[in-house]
């Protein structure tokens, strides 16, 4: 078991992955002042959007707008999703100095999911990596159902070693580990991870928990002890979980930055700052916020 980080760069998924399974309207302006405030509270990487068919993702149509509006800072990424060569194109005419793309560790929900193979899905990145490489872009990967598939059952931690590997071939920094449908316990979480570190290094990977059975907390903490120090998260716990009907989705940011910070680990946000976002855009959203630490936060204020 490895040591315990003293850093960890906390990736806000927030803006993108929580605001696109969200049902309520979100106008361009609020999501643009969410990722300002987002930055304005510490985080360095934070995804903004995606450049995919508006016919298939709605809530994402207005990422360029998006893109133009915000005020971009120094030492701030905003990554975008990119699916193809399309996609890029318009991530490039944004400006946007990284991009994400997304594979999965099952057969079954990659074929439902974008209509093809992992292999076929992998050789349609192939292209998008090298030319945004090209221009200078990062390119980050995330690979969905590391843990379980809602087709398929428990995945092979082998297979998602051999996606983490195609996608670190084709030029990604680092690769974002996602348990999809959260129905991974921390032994799988670790056994999974220390399987992938095998062939990527741990350095360069990442995990992004959802919580639908309530796991996400102590998953995180049992890669933490495997020695990541990287971790995806959303603020306010946007985003539901569209394979488990009335769950809850991703981890809220400042549940996860609420541990941390207990821990004394390093992450450079400021929680209140991070609560303050996910109330405003709850507001937005005319819903409570998902964060039980911002919840806790604001009960002691009104006490």
């Amino acid at each position: 078991m490895a040591a315990l980080p003293q850093h960890v760069r906390l990736v806000e998924v927030g803006p993108r992955d929580g605001l696109q399974n969200e049902p309520g309207e979100v106008p361009t302006a609020a999501r643009i002042e969410l990722i300002d405030r987002l930055a304005d509270a510490g985080l360095k990487t934070i995804e903004s959007g995606s450049f995919v068919s508006p016919k298939w993702v709605p809530r994402m149509a207005d990422t360029a707008q998006v893109m133009a509006g915000i005020k971009r800072r120094d030492g701030v990424s905003y990554p975008v999703l990119v699916p193809n060569m399309k996609g890029l194109e318009g991530a490039i005419a944004a400006n946007a100095g990284e991009i994400a793309v997304f594979a999965a560790a099952s057969e079954s929900f990659s074929r439902k999911n974008i209509n093809c193979s992992i292999a076929e899905s992998l050789d349609r990145f192939r292209p998008v990596c090298e030319s945004a490489l090209k221009h200078g872009m990062k390119v980050r990967g995330y690979i969905s159902c590391v843990l379980g598939c809602p087709y398929e059952g428990a995945v092979n931690p082998s297979t998602v070693a051999a996606v983490a590997v195609d996608l670190t071939g084709m030029g990604c920094y680092e690769i974002s580990l996602g348990d999809t449908i959260g129905v991974g316990t921390p032994l799988a979480a670790q056994a999974m991870v220390n399987r992938v570190a095998e062939d990527v290094p741990r350095d360069r990977l990442a995990v992004h928990f959802h919580d639908t059975y309530g796991q996400a907390l102590a998953n995180i903490l049992a890669c933490l002890e495997c020695g990541i120090g990287v971790i995806d998260s959303s603020v306010a716990g946007l985003g539901g979980c569209p394979y488990a009907k009335g769950a809850t989705g991703n981890v809220a940011s400042e549940d996860v930055l609420y541990m941390l910070d207990g821990m004394g680990i390093e992450t450079g946000v400021d929680l209140a700052k991070l609560a303050a976002a996910g109330g405003f855009i709850s507001d937005i959203l005319g819903r409570p916020t998902g964060s039980r630490a911002a919840r806790a936060m604001a009960g002691r204020e009104r006490g």
